[in-house]
């Protein structure tokens, strides 16, 4: 650097303001020019780390240095830096560590370093493992911060195999100047010896094979495979086997604890579980804490033990007008089995479809069939569902087979062949329901069910009560109505046996002429004739004027109110009109006597004849009566 004085003096006027410098103190180490300040090195390579600071006093004196001059002086502090000079060099030549031989990869068995008198980035190093056994079974890195070797483990360690490994490690500077490179290498080595701790281990097994194979026709008992586990101390304990249940729930295996043969313990089936994975457990026999697990995969093999299959409930369609080989339905099949060679299907029609002569199968011979009409036409009115039952056999060993059906449906179709109308439309729109429309399907149904029995309960207890006033004797009463009926449906208007009644009445005392005057005589004759209604024959002499009235007034009265829609009104009445072109066509008009009929079939007619089944069982019963 350069120093520089001041003099406040004239420098014209002679050496007043002639100025030179001199070194005072640290002249050993450093000049000064005296002319111009200027501060040198006064010898070569200072040692940063013998010294690194300097304070060097530099004095300047006017008059040029002569006698009589004033002086002034100031300190320069001179701070020397850093190179690379120095190599890094361990403290010691040799190191011991100790590590049981249980620890894990990568556990941390010490630290050492290596100094260096430098400093800064001038520091950092960088270490290695250079003996081919150290690098194998551990490994050194570097720590950024502290610039330590960290030593760890890079392979399990086994006591028994080897007790005390020798490592050699090295340091060398990250940064080498190579202006310094003729003062030496700049690295430094030492030996790191490992002592390996003896502990008690559990088993290893050995092989570490975890893959084995059974058939899946294996018997309960059939050995699967054998696992061996040794231990690895010196003392060589016996070794028990086990399996661990929590990955075996449904104990489908077992295993031999003195020998590891693992066996079956239920039957197999691969299509159920074609892989098992379970894990086994090796203990020493006088230490069970001391356990160790290997992971077995089981693969169950397969053998055929199934028969091919249809793959859908096949369903086809075909027009009635088809032609002779025309496609219905190509056919697939699906079988449980995986054989090691590959699937191969042979297919023909059922024995019991030998007489067939509309459908013929063809085999393609790739694991499909086709289906082709073999005759001209068919007519769904005689026959609109064929059932065709169809054999498929596999390859086996052994041939294993069974019988699908396909359903033929028969239908109409248009000029281009589309299917119009099938009769399995019902059929069809039941099968695509889904759960929850089922669901709602049979509600409403329920629904329904208690409203029809509902409904016929409520009708019984009204019927129950008309049957009790049906009871009454109504030939003294006067039949009134002023609406027209609802037909012979309505059954409940009014009641026909007392129409019946009275015209049998008045019919019995105009023609009676066997019977004398009386009321005794004319009760007789009516109960008499009551009984014989299915006798009785129309007289030519009676008058229908009363009705014929009746009729034609109700009709004019429908005629003349526009208001009103013209309703027909039928009604059938218990007589046959005047002037009829035929006789009586009831089953129950004979000219035989009452005796030679019996009429206890009535009964079973229904509420309609309830009337009717009554006047002919109490007439059946007054014969049998008098017979007596």
């Amino acid at each position: 650097m350069q120093v520089m004085a001041s003099d406040a003096d004239d420098p014209t006027y002679g050496s007043s303001a002639r100025v030179v410098y001199s070194v005072l103190d640290g002249e050993q180490h450093f000049t000064v020019d005296s002319k111009t300040g200027v501060i040198r090195t006064a010898v070569a390579d200072l040692d940063r780390e013998t010294q690194d600071r300097y304070e060097v006093v530099i004095r300047a004196t006017d008059m040029a240095g002569q006698l009589g001059g004033l002086s002034g002086s100031t300190t320069v502090t001179i701070v020397v830096t850093d190179v690379n000079d120095n190599p890094p060099r361990f403290p010691q030549k040799m190191y011991q560590f100790s590590i049981v031989e249980t620890a894990p990869v990568g556990t941390a068995i010490g630290r050492v370093k290596a100094e260096d008198s430098d400093v800064g980035e001038n520091t950092d190093m960088t270490y290695q493992v250079k003996d081919e056994e150290g690098v194998e079974m551990f490994k050194v890195t570097t720590d950024s911060n502290t610039q330590e070797a960290v030593i760890t483990v890079q392979k399990p360690l086994d006591y028994e195999s080897k007790k005390v490994h020798t490592v050699v490690v090295e340091a060398l500077n990250k940064f080498v100047d190579p202006r310094f490179v003729d003062l030496g290498t700049f690295r430094d080595q030492t030996i790191v010896r490992v002592s390996v701790l003896d502990v008690d281990e559990p088993p290893e097994f050995r092989p570490p094979s975890n893959l084995m194979e059974v058939q899946e026709d294996a018997h309960i008992g059939s050995v699967v495979g054998v696992v061996t586990a040794l231990d690895p101390d010196t003392a060589n304990h016996p070794v028990r086997y086990a399996i661990d249940r929590s990955t075996d729930t449904d104990w489908i295996f077992d295993i031999d604890a003195n020998t590891g043969a693992i066996v079956t313990g239920k039957v197999l089936d691969r299509e159920t579980a074609g892989w098992h994975n379970i894990t086994v457990l090796a203990m020493e026999a006088d230490n069970h804490s001391q356990v160790s697990r290997a992971s077995l995969r089981i693969r169950i093999l397969d053998v055929n033990d199934n028969p091919p299959e249809l793959a859908t409930p096949y369903e086809a369609a075909v027009c009635e007008d088809a032609k002779p080989g025309q496609l219905i339905q190509t056919i697939s099949v699906v079988d449980r089995d995986e054989p090691q060679s590959g699937h191969r299907f042979y297919f023909a029609l059922a024995p019991e479809a030998s007489n067939n002569h509309h459908f013929s199968l063809l085999d393609i011979k790739d694991n499909t069939a086709a289906v082709h009409t073999q005759r001209m036409g068919f007519n769904r009115q005689e026959q609109d569902v064929y059932l065709l039952p169809i054999l498929v056999v596999d390859s086996g060993p052994p041939a294993l087979s069974s019988t699908g059906t396909l359903t033929i449906r028969i239908c109409g179709c248009d000029s281009n062949g589309a299917i119009q109308s099938c009769n399995s439309t019902a059929y069809v729109v039941s099968a695509t329901l889904s759960p929850g429309a089922l669901i709602a399907l049979l509600v409403c149904v329920l629904i329904l069910v208690v409203l029809v029995l509902l409904i016929l309960t409520l009708k019984r207890h009204h019927k129950s009560h008309l049957t009790s006033e049906d009871d009454e004797d109504m030939r003294d009463n006067v039949i009134k109505y002023n609406d027209e009926g609802g037909g012979e449906q309505d059954t409940e208007a009014y009641d026909m046996s007392a129409l019946r009644s009275l015209y049998d009445f008045s019919e019995i005392k105009g023609g009676d002429g066997s019977g004398g005057p009386g009321e005794g005589g004319l009760s007789g004759n009516l109960a008499s004739e009551l009984h014989a209604l299915p006798q009785w024959v129309q007289s030519p002499d009676l008058d229908f004027s009363v009705f014929r009235d009746y009729i034609c007034k109700k009709v004019e009265q429908a005629d003349e109110d526009l208001s009103v829609p013209p309703y027909d009104s039928f009604q059938t009445y218990a007589f046959e009109g005047s002037d009829s072109p035929v006789p009586s066509l009831s089953s129950l008009n004979t000219w035989s006597s009452g005796s030679e009929q019996d009429f206890s079939y009535l009964g079973g007619w229904g509420p309609r004849f309830r009337q009717l089944a009554a006047l002919y069982a109490g007439r059946r019963g007054e014969e049998d009566s008098e017979e007596s």
